[in-house]
């Protein structure tokens, strides 16, 4: 189902907003203005998503979207496209979100709410969402498997649509479900072992780039927060159902410490 435009804006006034409202991540049309030509990435988003739309139902009719991270709105413009109900958009940063607004208002997308928040207060929002979407955070968090395991424990309904920073092995081996200590040291150099490269400093000038896992690395934490893995359309797109078996360790909260006594 797709909205139009209930308050049009002429060209001049959307080309300035969008420059007083810059930079921009998310490269938008915006009544033919785009809103970062020059990305890096190239048509970034829109180039990325055509690749793996398909695994998002067409007809989201009736359903809730949480956008987690939600830069300006791309996905939340996607999801409300396809007819979702409710779209609840998150981030920590004001400029995306005032860009967000501002996308929605000339999209005519202004039902979709967009609020100040991360991925760690999700369990205040009090509700659950038929789809999470959780594209493009993990790898800037320095505690990322703890913020799965919040997302399933709080805000997840039913379907989670993930991607992270990816890079190594895209094999992704049969691992057993226990091995004997030196057996395991061993096992851990097999191609594919699920890994997360740990960036110290910078990557891309970007101090908030600290993690980089390899793909089986990202099924296997998606698995261990309790998600049941129905597609992978790309080396670094899930996605994820809500399990029906309880999650490896029961949620955010880890009965006992690990490690070696």
């Amino acid at each position: 189902m797709l909205t139009t435009a209930t308050r049009p804006l002429n060209r001049d006034a959307i080309e300035s907003r969008v420059k007083e409202l810059g930079p921009w991540f998310h490269d938008l049309d915006l009544g033919g203005v785009r809103t970062a030509p020059d990305h890096f990435l190239f048509d970034y988003p829109a180039g990325k998503f055509r690749r793996f739309a398909q695994v998002v139902p067409a007809d989201l009719s009736g359903k809730s979207v949480l956008d987690i991270g939600c830069n300006a709105g791309f996905y939340s413009f996607e999801m409300k496209r396809r007819g979702a109900s409710r779209v609840l958009g998150i981030d920590h940063d004001q400029r995306y979100l005032d860009q967000a607004r501002f996308a929605a208002e000339v999209l005519g997308f202004e039902d979709i709410e967009f609020r100040q928040g991360e991925v760690w207060d999700v369990g205040s929002l009090g509700e659950r969402f038929d789809l999470v979407i959780f594209m493009g955070v993990l790898y800037h968090l320095r505690h990322p498997l703890l913020a799965l395991d919040l997302i399933r424990e709080h805000v997840a309904g039913d379907m989670l649509l993930f991607q992270s920073l990816t890079a190594g092995s895209t094999a992704q081996p049969e691992i057993a479900p226990d091995y004997e200590f030196f057996e395991g040291v061993e096992a851990l150099e097999q191609e594919g072992w699920p890994a997360m490269r740990f960036i110290e400093h910078r990557l891309a000038g970007d101090p908030t780039n600290w993690w980089v896992p390899n793909s089986a690395c990202n099924a296997a934490m998606l698995r261990s927060a309790g998600f049941d893995i129905v597609e992978q359309p790309t080396n670094d797109v899930f996605y994820a159902q809500v399990s029906a078996t309880p999650q490896r360790y029961g949620g955010a909260v880890y009965p006992h410490g690990g490690g070696t006594r």
